[in-house]
């Protein structure tokens, strides 16, 4: 039976997890490691919980990433010329990589919220197969 390394970050910056963008390790604010995906989601359920009770938005996913904000915390980005939400993650990885898709928790789908997009672009970087901001 093969094994794998779990492991739960949690980041604080002005882009969505699942980005993954150059330098995103930088916004990593805490770690978890797991040998047991159960145990591994059990902490990510944790961790949810605790976040849906301190922000009013949020947007979750399947695969395990969320995000949790509230609007009235921003800050400026020279780069869009505007205010840019900040957003307080958690992911949940296999082996440093986006769980499988046999690992995917629908019931985790659903957004409470809505926040505003920021006007920078993303664009795929042909040398590391990751998206960059423009």
């Amino acid at each position: 039976m093969e094994e794998f390394m779990y492991r739960v970050i949690e980041m604080y910056g002005d882009c969505e997890p699942w980005w993954f963008l150059d330098g995103w390790e930088e916004d990593v604010v805490g770690s978890q490691t797991f040998d047991d995906y159960y145990l591994a989601l059990k902490f990510y359920k944790q961790k949810w919980l605790e976040l849906n009770d301190h922000f009013p938005s949020y947007k979750s996913r399947s695969d395990l990433m969320t995000i949790f904000w509230d609007s009235k915390e921003q800050e400026w980005c020279e780069d869009c010329n505007e205010d840019v939400q900040l957003f307080h993650s958690i992911v949940l990885l296999e082996d440093e990589q986006k769980i499988p898709k046999s690992k995917l928790r629908p019931g985790y789908e659903k957004e409470k919220g809505s926040r505003k997009h920021r006007s920078c672009q993303y664009s795929p970087d042909p040398q590391k197969g990751a998206k960059t901001l423009l």
